[in-house]
């Protein structure tokens, strides 16, 4: 239809079907008005980080200075995640008057009373689940205002992440502030602008691509080239995309992984300067440091995995009769622990919760397969948990060590009961068969009209069947990545990559016939274009000979 193929701004909700934010952002454009002071409050992954950057240029174009609105980021470590009762108290004491939550605190009901008492306006937005009472009716902090997409009695996109009400949010002070019901042209050219931070923070917290968000991420995609912000343009450059089109595997494979490893490994202000106040040069200075961080990031990060495989399959907790998988140890770095539970659910395909241990306190974080809801049975676990919050997908928790063992039990029983043996078996969905002589550039473009691509709205993958190998190497800095061609019996071969398959090249010959599941990508060469298989998976018909 249209609007999947063209998608077009005018098919955006208006920002008030979000429960909560039309009120909130009057109290945002009288706190303007008044010259109040403003403190943004974010989380430190790339949809805080982006959410953070969002609020902050909206109203320093609607005339805040400096002074007048900032930003602050908890740390990870130091602070742990959503509004902290300490940094509450620190801001009241620097003079803030209004606290706007940006990609949390709908959980924060102690620290919402808090801040009532230390005389601060406080706005939570956020896409979190919230907490339910024992009659499973939500539990709402007892804020100022609160703005989240999935309140009883909304009908907004509930698939919105932080990064996207806070768009939502910006574009109606920006109403407010005009007195109309459009804004100001300094305003709209903004927030043309503020799409390629809002498809950045949608991607990376793999948000569902359809609706309201595939248009956002259609025009965000596009503008990521074109933004005049320049820290958006020095984390491109830095990444090495400078003059090229992005698409969401760029933003979420290489931009989003930068962008968290500032937090990850160190704080996430110097990602919110780089984004908000710095200067140019000063934009391309913590992009650089991005990149060291995200290659110490990436080292740990190796570390752990392996010594985290390692424990799953020694106890066992990957074998079909266990259903899900809860690793901790000493000296497992909080900030990266997220990023190893993706790699054990990608290996493994059951939900995982990994957690560091430092001084009788277990940190970590969780990731879930379809069909198991991490944060509903974080819930569960309340009793035995120091705090957590989420939503399906994905959590961060924080218990006593002395808990793991009952926490383990108590998350690997709730598996038990909420999923099947064939839910612990990954699957790749096909979706349609072609011949080896249909792999063209033209088929390759077609395909891409269908991006962007990603969850809800998969990238199309191809079965070829009982293709003959022509010849397979490993090929990647540490051999990790497998490289095919095929023989086509039209006088070319057909290549492939698959990444992470380096291994399987010592157990492919010459002559095996092989069926390849594969998306079709546009390879570009010292100025030639090919269409290439980017395999999915591999399955053998028959040996050489």
């Amino acid at each position: 239809c249209r609007s999947f193929l063209k998608p077009s701004l005018t098919d955006l909700d208006e920002p008030t079907t979000i429960p909560g934010l039309d009120a909130a952002a009057a109290c945002i454009a009288n706190a303007l008005r008044d010259q109040k002071r403003i403190v943004i409050y974010g989380d430190y992954d790339v949809d805080g980080i982006t959410a953070s950057s969002i609020l902050w240029h909206a109203l320093t174009t609607l005339g805040a200075t400096d002074d007048h609105v900032t930003t602050y980021v908890p740390h990870r470590i130091d602070e742990g995640y959503g509004l902290n009762a300490d940094a509450l108290r620190q801001l009241a004491a620097d003079g803030a008057q209004v606290v706007v939550t940006v990609d949390c605190a709908i959980t924060a009901c102690d620290e919402a009373a808090l801040a009532s008492e230390l005389g601060l306006t406080l706005i939570i937005t956020d896409h979190h689940e919230w907490r339910t009472d024992d009659a499973g009716q939500p539990v709402i902090p007892p804020a100022d205002h609160v703005v989240h997409p999935r309140l009883p009695g909304s009908t907004a996109n509930g698939d919105l992440v932080g990064a996207g009400v806070a768009f939502k949010l910006a574009w109606e002070v920006g109403k407010k502030v005009a007195g109309a019901n459009r804004v100001s042209d300094d305003m709209k050219a903004f927030l043309m602008n503020a799409l390629a931070l809002t498809a950045l923070g949608t991607v990376a917290d793999v948000a569902p691509l359809v609706g309201e968000n595939r248009t956002i991420v259609a025009f965000g995609l596009g503008n990521l080239t074109r933004t005049k912000l320049h820290g958006v343009r020095a984390l491109i450059d830095a990444a090495g995309l400078g003059g090229q089109d992005l698409d969401s595997v760029d933003v979420g494979f290489k931009l989003g992984p930068r962008l968290n490893a500032c937090g990850r490994m160190d704080h996430a202000r110097e990602a919110v300067e780089m984004f908000t106040v710095a200067t140019p040069g000063r934009a391309r200075d913590i992009a650089l440091e991005l990149e060291t961080k995200n290659k110490e990031r990436q080292k740990v990060e190796r570390a752990i995995v392996k010594a985290a495989k390692l424990e799953v399959e020694e106890n066992g907790w990957h074998e079909p009769d266990c259903p899900a998988i809860v690793v901790a140890a000493d000296g497992w770095h909080p900030g990266v622990v997220g990023i190893v539970a993706s790699r054990l659910l990608d290996a493994y395909h059951r939900p995982t919760i990994v957690l560091g241990l430092d001084d009788g306190i277990a940190a970590g974080s969780g990731r879930s397969i379809d069909g198991f809801n991490l944060a509903e049975t974080l819930q569960d676990c309340t009793d035995l948990l120091l705090s957590h919050g989420g939503h399906a997908a994905a959590a961060g928790l924080k218990l006593d060590a002395a808990n793991i063992a009952a926490f383990r039990d108590r998350f690997t029983d709730a598996a038990r009961q909420q999923l099947q043996p064939d839910d612990l078996v990954a699957r790749l969905r096909i979706d349609t068969e072609v011949k080896a002589t249909d792999v063209t550039e033209p088929l390759a473009r077609d395909l891409s009209r269908l991006s962007p691509c990603g969850r809800g709205n998969p990238t199309p993958i191809l079965l070829l069947r009982n293709l003959e190998l022509l010849q397979a190497r490993s090929v990647g800095k540490s051999d990790d990545h497998l490289q095919l061609r095929f023989n086509t019996g039209f006088g070319f071969g057909l290549k492939g990559i698959a990444f992470g398959r380096g291994h399987l090249a010592q157990q492919l010959s010459p002559g095996d016939h092989l069926d390849v599941a594969a998306e079709i990508t546009i390879n570009e060469w010292n100025g030639r274009t090919s269409a290439e298989l980017m395999v999915r998976d591999l399955a053998s018909t028959g040996p050489a000979g």
